[in-house]
């Protein structure tokens, strides 16, 4: 198992590293234990989180009511849960090498 995710009670639970104001919305790579993400979004009232939870769930094929972010709400660095997957998909959906 990576550092930057870990299965809990049927979720895999994993972090982000948030990039806010970029040039595109696109997965960057790991960046220490978390995948780092730019978004266009700014880092004002929630519309970053909401973006990247959007992101993700376009990413993972879920819905966004699959997408749950459980911490960090006010920090660049994000923790969310989806359900259980098999951590090799989680890697090539969000395109990521350990």
């Amino acid at each position: 198992m990576g550092l930057w995710y870990r299965e809990n009670r049927g979720r895999l639970i994993f972090r982000v590293q948030l990039q806010p104001r970029a040039s595109a919305n696109r997965v960057l790579g790991l960046h220490g234990d978390a995948v780092k993400i730019s978004l266009t979004a700014p880092p004002v009232e929630g519309a970053a989180n909401k973006m990247c939870r959007e992101f993700l769930a376009r990413l993972l094929d879920l819905p966004k009511s699959q997408v749950e972010q459980v911490g960090g709400l006010k920090s660049r660095l994000k923790t969310f849960s989806v359900p259980e997957m098999d951590p090799a998909r989680l890697r090539q959906k969000l395109g990521v090498e350990e």
